[in-house]
């Protein structure tokens, strides 16, 4: 059985999917690192006061 053209589109997607994707982080690793750590601490602030102040 033959696929007709199904293989080369499908490669043709994946060759454009890999390209957009990043393929190594940018910036100084300790800096991005305290910036995601920043993230985090205001996101868990927040998911306490919402889970102290009553699940509103």
């Amino acid at each position: 059985m033959t696929r007709g053209n199904q293989r080369e589109n499908d490669r043709a997607k994946a060759a454009k999917k890999a390209g957009s994707q990043k393929k190594k982080l940018e910036g100084d690793p300790r800096k991005r690192q305290e910036e995601q750590a920043a993230i985090m601490r205001k996101k868990q602030a927040e998911a306490e006061a919402k889970k102290t102040g009553g699940g509103k």
